[in-house]
């Protein structure tokens, strides 16, 4: 059984990026995290100690992403992923970093990089 606990638009402010200015100035960072795993337990237990602690985990991909700079949001989002599914209970996680004022040259609402990860099939 998987069910889906979601946390939507977790924000920091990140030194990510390729070009100078980014890493200087800094920038909003949006994430969105969608952890799998079995609720049921904790469901039945009404016991946060059978389930994931929400809370703790964006606390981590705020701290995250305030954190070490990184050139690509695909990095940060593999960090985010490998801490997440370090946590119990969590099997596989859906992690989306958004960095909406990234200097495209053209005007554009947001960039943003998905990535899907299982606990167990990547290093």
């Amino acid at each position: 059984m998987s069910d889906m606990i979601r946390i939507t638009g977790i924000r920091a402010t990140g030194f990510h990026g390729v070009y100078a200015e980014e890493r200087e100035r800094g920038q909003d960072v949006v994430v969105d995290v969608s952890m799998h795993a079995d609720t049921s337990p904790a469901a039945h237990a009404d016991d946060i100690a059978h389930t994931v602690d929400y809370a703790a985990v964006a606390a981590d991909v705020a701290a995250l992403v305030a954190g070490d700079p990184v050139n690509l949001i695909e990095t940060l989002a593999e960090r985010i992923a490998r801490r997440v599914l370090a946590r119990d209970f969590v099997t596989s996680v859906d992690v989306t970093v958004h960095k909406p004022q990234a200097g495209l040259g053209v005007a554009a609402d947001d960039v943003s990089v998905t990535i899907h990860r299982e606990r167990g099939l990547h290093a």
